[in-house]
């Protein structure tokens, strides 16, 4: 997709901003015809994306528009600029837009890793801690678990939360209690406030808190003791996340460095796995 083209002014404008899903699809709707965006009105933008008016209102709003009418002056006011080029470059579809934003997710990341000194500390402090809980709710949940698979493979003791509800706090307190002295977190959007709520409680019975999220002004950060950050993608109706797990992988690496028996556990594993024919070579 041309940098010019009417479908890309029209990404660019969404992207930094926090959408919830039926707004995204509306977002979704106007990058394909993006062409007939400026001269919608807000009915027909609304059936055209199968949502409700006001909720074409919100999304205006979110954006930073006074209402929906202000966001289609400036789309008007950008058409010209955008007729003027055609565009005669490669084209890309809104699933390619989705895989190019994420390399530019994993290009951002890869620039931050320049400077391996925290991510050297979360794997000392990772290591460390005896037991390590690994928190994630809802949309991170699966971030946990796969950090929580591969971790346990190194670390003696890991406990993976990643379901909320009355019983967190206990197992936080169970961890703590067992010797626990740090906890690692993934925290993606839309944030919980149960995650919040978890990391603060955390904090206050003495774990160092490590966050893997989304911004360094999510809203966990005021709550972890080192924020690890790591863009996501949302030109999809769901978030891509390729960047955080990539981070979760380069976490586990850094905590086998603090870990002196990680690489003979690992081995040892490996033993195991064949002797019972765990896997299909």
């Amino acid at each position: 997709m041309s940098g010019s083209s009417p479908a890309a002014r029209l990404q660019r404008l969404f992207e930094g901003h926090r959408l919830t899903p039926t707004q995204r699809r509306i977002a979704h709707c106007m990058v394909r015809r993006a062409a007939d965006a400026p001269f919608l009105s807000s009915v027909e933008l609304a059936e055209l994306a199968g949502v409700s008016q006001p909720s074409v209102t919100r999304f205006a709003v979110a954006l930073g528009f006074d209402g929906y009418p202000a966001l289609r002056r400036h789309l008007r006011e950008v058409a010209p600029a955008d007729a003027e080029q055609e565009d005669t470059g490669e084209t890309y579809n809104e699933y390619q837009q989705a895989v190019r934003a994420e390399i530019e997710n994993l290009q951002h990341l890869c620039d931050l890793l320049a400077d391996p000194a925290p991510v050297e500390r979360a794997g000392r402090l990772l290591a460390g801690s005896r037991p390590l809980p690994v928190l994630g709710l809802r949309a991170a949940s699966s971030q946990a678990r796969g950090f929580g698979y591969f971790a346990a493979k190194v670390h003696p003791d890991v406990r993976v939360l990643d379901e909320g509800g009355s019983m967190l706090l206990d197992r936080i307190d169970s961890a703590r209690r067992a010797g626990a002295t740090a906890l690692m977190c993934f925290a993606l959007p839309r944030h919980p406030k149960e995650c919040v709520e978890a990391l603060a409680y955390a904090g206050a019975q003495g774990l160092t808190v490590v966050t893997v999220a989304d911004s360094a002004f999510a809203p966990v950060a005021k709550h972890s003791d080192l924020l690890l950050p790591a863009a996501i993608g949302s030109g999809l109706s769901f978030d891509t996340v390729c960047a955080p797990m990539l981070l979760g992988r380069v976490l586990l690496e850094a905590m086998c460095d603090g870990l002196p028996d990680a690489q003979a556990r690992l081995e040892e594993f490996d033993v195991r796995a064949a002797a019972r024919g765990l896997f299909v070579e």
